[in-house]
């Protein structure tokens, strides 16, 4: 029979129309049910325009019984799309089609674990995003090959690769297990909705194991692993929502290390005062305030974007734009643990800080920091060692550091914020105080036997942090120019917005990627 463009046309509509049918109705239907879109689905809000690689790869479908029973579309759909007038690597797991598992070599070589996606990111210097929606793994996949697959047969190389090369973005719908999860959790960005769950293994997994019934909500649900273990930065309402976010986060961004990010346009003036600051900061010293309100008052109008806001929660971290110019925020929180920075909090500000370095976003930190956390528990979390790794981070990071002391500077945390080896900007406000240790703390280590022998050692202890508070004059320290600069708070707008401007000059000259590896959650 001879070749036909007719009969071709029609193989390819055919094709294409089973690709688009997914695992079959019933699952479709099923996810609907369930709140959730399809990855097809997904794509289309996402992007305005795809251009599909891989669509007509299909795998056999086999029974329990070893029998084919028929065809289906690969678990895994991939390809350039055109998000906001960006061109981007998109792809994701369809979880309709053996619960988004890779069916042996197929779909890896596709995406999702170093794959076509990846490689399409790599080569052409484009951000990554991924729907990560799968378990991982799939018994029922070795049929196809009659054997079993031996998972150190594939390569995380071009994933860790990635990091330090272009934006990678992760959303979590549904249930992400074992090496969806890793994957989910190997990005510079991560979302998921408040109905999704994350684990290494499935309760099934965990009942086998350990012999422990527990529901996929109490082993890895959105409030456990965006508040308590971090895996994951936010939590989102509904997928709408996270997809939102990580549009946001992607602005940005920029395309690649070999860019500079964006700079916008923007109406809110570089010299607005921002006298809310007077009354946000309160008098005393010891009454906590409202950091975000803080961070808003500074950086340009409703720009600020947090991340990780559920965990770590000391120290708070976000992208904003100062004059246009998007920067990264850290600032410690006295509404937590005082502001004092834990393992947790020293985690999350590493693996912020080494993300604005690999993409150029300058640094500006609040500074309220009484020292590392104390404590069994905080001893036991090894404070200590992720402490000093916090120093490191922002050590090795290359890009500005505009450094705001609000309040408290106390201990070895204060080296957390500046990086003394770079073009750093420490500003003070008149409400800053620094030292070796807090007053109060100072006071009891350094005088605890004076205390003890005192008639009335309340008020002798009262009286001599009295004392040691009139003496340390941070005037004292800012004339010997231990600082560079003294400012009224509502200067330091405009003030951060002048530096970070002129230090685009410099920046442009450090482009590409940096000679450190990227830090992981370890």
């Amino acid at each position: 029979m001879g070749f036909s463009w007719d009969q071709a046309v029609a193989e390819i509509t055919r094709r294409r129309a089973l690709s688009r049918q997914l695992g079959g109705q019933r699952r479709i239907d099923r996810t609907h049910e369930q709140g959730r879109f399809t990855i097809r689905e997904r794509i289309d809000r996402v992007a305005t325009r795809f251009y599909e690689i891989g669509e007509f790869a299909t795998f056999d479908d086999i029974d329990a019984g070893g029998r084919q029973v028929g065809q289906l579309p690969s678990s895994y759909v991939c390809g350039l799309a055109d998000v906001n007038g960006r061109p981007i690597a998109l792809g994701g797991e369809d979880f309709t089609v053996r619960a988004g598992a890779p069916q042996s070599y197929l779909d890896r070589f596709k995406g999702g674990f170093g794959g076509f996606v990846e490689d399409l990111a790599h080569h052409y210097r484009i951000p990554l995003l991924m729907f990560s929606e799968g378990v991982g793994g799939d018994v029922a996949a070795q049929a196809e090959k009659g054997h079993s697959y031996l998972v150190s047969s594939l390569s995380w190389k071009r994933c860790f690769g990635l990091m330090s090369e272009v934006p990678v973005v992760s959303i979590v719908s549904g249930v992400a297990a074992g090496g969806t999860a890793g994957r989910a959790v190997l990005s510079h960005f991560s979302v998921m909705t408040k109905d999704s769950s994350l684990f290494a293994g499935g309760p099934p997994l965990v009942k086998r194991a350990l012999g422990r019934d527990i529901s996929k909500e109490e082993l890895g649900g959105a409030p456990i692993v965006t508040g308590v273990s971090g895996a994951i930065d936010n939590m989102a309402t509904d997928e709408d929502d996270a997809i939102a976010q990580a549009l946001r986060f992607l602005s940005y961004m920029p395309q690649n290390v070999w860019e500079l990010p964006p700079v916008i346009a923007t109406d809110d003036p570089i010299d607005r005062r921002a006298d809310e600051l007077l009354s946000i900061i309160p008098e005393n010293r010891r009454q906590p305030y409202k950091v975000r309100a803080l961070i808003a008052a500074v950086v340009d109008r409703d720009s600020f974007f947090e991340i990780g806001g559920k965990w770590g929660r000391s120290v708070t971290t976000g992208l904003a734009r100062i004059g246009g110019i998007a920067v990264g925020v850290v600032a410690n929180d006295p509404m937590h643990l005082g502001g004092a920075l834990d393992a947790a909090a020293a985690e999350k500000q590493i693996r912020f800080v080494d993300m604005c370095s690999t993409f150029h976003l300058p640094i500006l930190y609040f500074v309220d920091v009484p020292g590392f956390m104390i404590g069994p528990e905080a001893e036991r979390g090894s404070v200590i060692r992720w402490g000093m790794r916090a120093i490191q981070s922002i050590i090795e990071a290359e890009v500005p550091v505009v450094t705001i002391h609000v309040r408290k500077a106390y201990g070895m945390a204060v080296s957390a914020t500046s990086n003394p080896d770079s073009m750093q900007l420490r500003l003070a406000w008149p409400s800053a105080e620094w030292g070796d240790l807090p007053i109060e703390g100072g006071v009891e280590a350094g005088f605890h036997r004076e205390i003890e022998a005192a008639d009335d050692p309340a008020q002798f202890r009262a009286s001599v942090e009295a004392r040691m508070l009139a003496m340390a004059d941070i005037w004292k320290t800012v004339e010997a120019f231990g600082i560079e600069q003294m400012i009224d708070p509502r200067e330091t707008r405009e003030m951060v917005a002048v530096f970070v401007r002129a230090a685009l000059t410099g920046m442009r000259t450090k482009l590409g990627p940096q000679a450190r590896q990227w830090t992981m959650r370890l």
